[in-house]
């Protein structure tokens, strides 16, 4: 794990959330996605920041999974799992991505739908997740954290401007 101060190039910088939404077999609701970014891997269910509306990330985190799942989460079952930064990712961006959980099991008949035009939704077990097709950064940073920290807190910086990429841990708590 490195940093580095070096310039990064002018790409546009993107904030947005990702959320860890589990079942009560410990399975985790993952898209197989249909558009970018990402097309054609596997992501938690997650969006974009409505910055021109001032939405929060825990705004965000409760209107994405309504989007793409129907579920109509609680404020009290959502709680920020980490930050994690990401520099020049597949060189067409800057990004800023806050991390949740869904800190209740979620049962498969309170999804809406499975298929919409993000995608397909899909259970997975967490050991299968690595045999997914997801992006390098998620299988060696964010996943691996994401899980280890379940009821913790931490926060990541990936630089991609290099192959391969690196990263640092900023901070952590542990569960």
């Amino acid at each position: 794990m490195s940093s580095t101060n070096e310039q990064s190039p002018e790409l546009p910088h993107r904030i947005a959330v990702l959320c860890y939404i589990y079942d009560k077999q410990g399975r985790i609701l993952m898209l197989h996605r249909a558009k970018p970014p990402n097309k054609d891997l596997y992501s938690p269910v997650g969006g974009k920041l409505e910055t021109q509306l001032g939405e929060s990330p825990w705004e965000c985190a409760r209107r994405e999974i309504k989007e793409e799942t129907g579920l109509d989460i609680d404020p009290a079952d959502i709680r920020m799992q980490g930050i994690v930064s990401e520099t020049a990712y597949e060189n067409s961006g800057h990004w800023l991505m806050f991390l949740f959980e869904v800190t209740r099991a979620v049962e498969h008949s309170e999804l809406a739908f499975v298929e919409f035009d993000e995608g397909t939704l899909e259970w997975v077990e967490p050991e299968k997740v690595e045999e997914l097709s997801i992006p390098d950064t998620d299988r060696t940073v964010i996943w691996p954290m994401s899980q280890s920290h379940r009821g913790g807190f931490f926060g990541v910086h990936i630089d991609c401007r290099d192959q391969p990429f690196t990263w640092t841990l900023e901070q952590e708590m542990l569960p």
